[in-house]
């Protein structure tokens, strides 16, 4: 309906976020165009002129109930639509054998997975078509993981460690920017997604994390590789 002006998305949940964003942008619109026309016609109707009485009046009981109760009742119909998304989405987190853990500081993200200690800085890999679960922390003040065609945006706070999940259902890069003024250099914390294929992604884990994983095992070796020399006559 409206998707040519938003990013593209490339997320499992983003139609479920992009219906409830339609719905409410489409009820704003149209209450804010009524009290626009309605302005107008009230201040071409009523307008000061000779000879034209003034009545003064304190209100109407019946309008004053009819335009607090129809917003009051839109909003608790919106929050009976969007449960099952944000039950979907925050409260029922599937499983999944790539978690990642991300610490947003000033001014980067700071990505580690699981296995290895080696950390990304500003750029995280996953693969398409997979479960990416994220483990969301803050080392000093509140930034925001902000993935627009994830349609995905979670604070990360002090103190807390908060499970985010993502599936992409398309390869690319895609821009990872802190959504939260968090000081200064806010506006250069930005990092990059790189959602790649199966083979793809196997591939940069063999480049990368089994890599730096190598010198720990080498390291564990050694303290045998001694004892055997010590052995020997």
């Amino acid at each position: 309906m409206l998707n040519w002006w938003l990013p593209e998305n490339v997320s499992t949940y983003g139609n479920d976020i992009d219906w409830l964003f339609h719905l409410i942008y489409a009820i704003t619109g149209i209450t804010a165009i009524l009290v626009f026309v309605t302005m107008a016609f009230f201040l071409v109707k009523y307008r000061a002129g000779a000879g034209r009485p003034v009545k003064y009046t304190h209100g109407n009981t019946t309008l004053e109930i009819v335009w607090t109760v129809v917003p009051a009742l839109i909003l608790v119909v919106l929050t009976f639509l969007s449960a099952p998304a944000w039950s979907r989405i925050k409260m029922n987190i599937p499983a999944s054998d790539l978690e990642i853990l991300v610490t947003a500081k000033q001014f980067n993200w700071q990505v580690t997975y699981p296995g290895s200690d080696k950390v990304f800085l500003d750029e995280m890999h996953v693969p398409v078509n997979k479960i990416v679960r994220v483990r969301l922390k803050s080392q000093d003040v509140i930034h925001s993981f902000f993935v627009p065609q994830f349609r995905m945006k979670q604070d990360a706070v002090p103190g807390r460690e908060i499970l985010q999940w993502f599936e992409v259902v398309k390869p690319g890069r895609y821009e990872w920017p802190c959504a939260e003024l968090c000081g200064f250099g806010h506006s250069g914390m930005r990092g990059w997604v790189h959602v790649h294929t199966a083979d793809d992604y196997k591939k940069w884990v063999a480049e990368n994390l089994a890599a730096a994983g190598a010198p720990a095992e080498e390291k564990k070796d050694e303290p045998k590789k001694n004892e055997k020399e010590k052995a020997k006559p």
